[in-house]
């Protein structure tokens, strides 16, 4: 970030009266706007039909050719929840009714948290939204381990199909370190 969005002047790094981390602060004495920096939010769902999940095969970098759980980026004036909901539909052409927060996985490497939501697909219908090449269902025998895009993905699925066999899915939070990343070629 170079310059103001309120009024175009340069930024400088400082840290504010108050705060305690540097932060880009408008270098105009008239505006001396401060811009936050904040981690990026990603909603995602993992939908079910019976015991298989729903994947998408990504049609976007990164990871182009991969798959991943129906999911992006949360827009403001939405809720996590929504925003899950709305992934799915985009990406995935699925009506989902969420039954409860799965994961949320802290990234701060990457300045990313990722939420997933456990969701039942309402209906058999899906089909490939502009973001992803190929949607299908699969039982765990059938997932593409060596094709799953991120290690959260692969770590969502895993639990889940360990969860199926206890028949109990508690919500989790992991922290995934930069060493942890896995990223199958």
């Amino acid at each position: 970030m170079k310059f103001c969005s309120q009024c175009g002047a340069t930024l400088n790094i400082d840290i504010p009266v108050g705060d305690n981390r540097p932060r880009h602060i408008c270098s105009n004495p008239d505006c001396q706007e401060i811009h936050y920096v904040n981690p990026k939010i990603i909603v995602c769902t993992l939908p079910v039909l019976d015991d298989k999940v729903l994947l998408c095969k990504r049609a976007i970098e990164p990871r182009v050719g991969f798959w991943t759980l129906p999911g992006g980026f949360m827009e403001c004036a939405e809720s996590t929840e929504q925003g899950a909901i709305r992934e799915t539909q985009e990406e995935a052409g699925a009506e989902v009714s969420v039954r409860q927060l799965y994961r949320v996985f802290d990234m701060p490497h990457i300045n990313q948290v990722y939420i997933i939501y456990l969701a039942e697909m309402t209906s058999p219908q899906f089909e490939a939204g502009e973001e992803s090449l190929e949607v299908a269902l699969f039982s765990e025998s059938d997932v593409p381990w060596s094709d799953v895009a991120f290690t959260v993905m692969k770590r969502a699925l895993e639990d889940y199909f360990q969860d199926l066999k206890n028949g109990h899915f508690p919500i989790k939070n992991a922290l995934i370190k930069k060493s942890q990343l896995m990223y199958i070629t």
